[in-house]
């Protein structure tokens, strides 16, 4: 997996314009509190709670991983970034048909 800092949304794009064809690209966020170390063993001492948390933001298409790091000041900025690119790229997305419910029957 590769970690990008400031070409993360301009190589997300170009996942998406190659996922046009086939393939899709899968996004997966979560809370990192920037450990590069596992958690200790029981009975050990615990590693220090962080005093902020990031967010860590993923992509993969097929084979291809990329991730970056988001710093709780630049979470704002990032997003109406994020925000216009999702707009811009999820355009071939299919409507799904509505089924119909029978109504209730009377008493």
């Amino acid at each position: 997996m590769v970690l990008l800092e400031n070409e993360f949304l301009s190589e997300l794009t170009r996942m998406f314009r190659r996922a046009r064809s086939h393939g899709s690209v899968v996004l997966t966020m979560k809370r990192y509190d920037g450990r590069t170390k596992p958690a200790p063993r029981e009975g050990r001492k615990p590693l220090p709670e962080p005093s902020e948390y990031m967010c860590l933001i993923r992509a993969t298409l097929r084979t291809q991983k990329i991730s970056t790091v988001v710093h709780p000041k630049d979470v704002n900025k990032f997003q109406q970034a994020y925000c216009n690119l999702l707009k811009g790229n999820l355009d071939g997305l299919k409507k799904l048909k509505k089924t119909k419910t029978k109504a209730k029957a009377t008493q």
